[in-house]
């Protein structure tokens, strides 16, 4: 009997690092394939022409400088959220917790813009509330933190947990400051005064928080590349025991850099609340703290590509409704195109990280023969 190891018809090897202009090229080459392939469904399924269906979804974000502003700010949402939790997943601690983060600096917003109207100058007001947003948002990210640091809990379970607590106190808020009593929903807050809420720049609402959120991408990009706290943060992502080694004090870098991701989820429930909806709602987030955790993981920790990112997921998000509005489709049917389409760039990841080896065919003529 011939025991002739046979080499397998493939396998896989691990990557060097390519240049990031072939990785995006992959990218890129993932979308095309990817919208291909949904035209190719939406014959199928629905019948109609797939470049109006294209069409619809591009009218949905750029057809009136009000839906492109609209675009801009849920991108910028979703952009800040991402910022927020990178640092945390670069340390390798899996922060789950970004809803319940975002809806604490909405409660501390909130909080503030209803019990001190009057009390203080509308721009104290707003420098409370950002102080206060922040520190919420801190405080909720350092809680899991510090049992992570002391005792080793799970903090994917702990922050998980954490964001239906949130939810919870919001609810129990929600109540007490109801209006008009028994409605089960605070409505506008100071829909009269306007105390609390952001300046308008140019007439429109959103160039605020849009210019907020540039300001922290770019201070973002900078703390993680080129300061001791970010190198910190890459050597306990690496190796807790290295980072020991070299003197890092790592339960320290995981409180402080906890800290700091809530505090920049706080911030994204202050924009939410005194920015563009100054309400406060169980739904406010709008799962943000979740999808952002694909937008980081897509964008390999880069603030700069977390931008990209945060706009695609955005556009075929808008694209998607835009679509069950102009075709009377079922919403479902454009929610199944953005998994698609979302499937074929995460599933370009592995082509990025890792590459295929087949066997030649001479090689597989010699096993044959062999085999005989």
């Amino acid at each position: 009997m011939n025991k002739t190891l046979r080499e397998p018809l493939v396998h896989i090897s691990r990557r060097d690092t390519l240049p990031w202009y072939k990785a995006w090229a992959i990218r890129a080459a993932a979308i095309v394939l990817a919208v291909i392939a949904c035209g190719v469904i939406t014959v199928l399924l629905t019948g109609e022409n797939p470049i109006e269906v294209y069409a619809a979804m591009i009218d949905g974000n750029f057809g009136t400088s009000r839906r492109v502003w609209v675009l801009l700010q849920n991108v910028s949402m979703l952009l800040i959220v991402s910022l927020a939790v990178t640092p945390a997943f670069k340390m390798r601690f899996w922060n789950i917790g970004g809803e319940g983060q975002i809806m604490m600096g909405c409660l501390a917003s909130a909080a503030c813009m209803i019990c001190l109207d009057g009390v203080v100058p509308n721009w104290l007001l707003i420098a409370v509330m950002v102080v206060s947003s922040a520190a919420a948002g801190g405080i909720w990210g350092l809680i899991p933190a510090f049992f992570k640091a002391k005792w080793n809990t799970n903090e994917t379970l702990f922050t998980l947990m954490m964001n239906y607590v949130a939810t919870q106190l919001v609810a129990f808020f929600i109540i007490v400051w109801e209006s008009p009593k028994g409605s089960g929903h605070v409505g506008i807050i100071n829909a009269d005064t306007q105390i609390g809420w952001f300046p308008t720049i140019g007439g429109n609402k959103y160039m605020l928080n849009v210019l907020i959120v540039a300001v922290i991408t770019a201070a973002m990009y900078v703390y993680l590349k080129y300061t001791k706290h970010g190198y910190e943060i890459s050597v306990v992502g690496e190796s807790e025991r290295t980072a020991r080694y070299v003197g890092i004090k790592v339960e320290r870098v995981i409180m402080r850099t906890m800290i700091i991701s809530g505090a920049l989820c706080g911030i994204a429930g202050l924009l939410l609340v005194a920015g563009t909806d100054h309400t406060i709602t169980t739904t406010l987030s709008a799962s943000r703290g979740f999808t952002a955790v694909m937008v980081s993981w897509l964008a390999k920790f880069s603030p700069i590509f977390m931008v990209l990112t945060s706009f695609l997921i955005e556009f075929l998000s808008r694209g998607a409704s835009e679509i069950a509005t102009d075709f009377g489709l079922n919403e479902a049917f454009g929610d199944m195109l953005t998994g698609v389409i979302l499937f074929f760039i995460i599933g370009c990841e592995f082509f990025i990280t890792y590459r295929l080896h087949f066997r030649s065919p001479a090689r597989r003529a010699k096993e044959a023969a062999e085999n005989v």
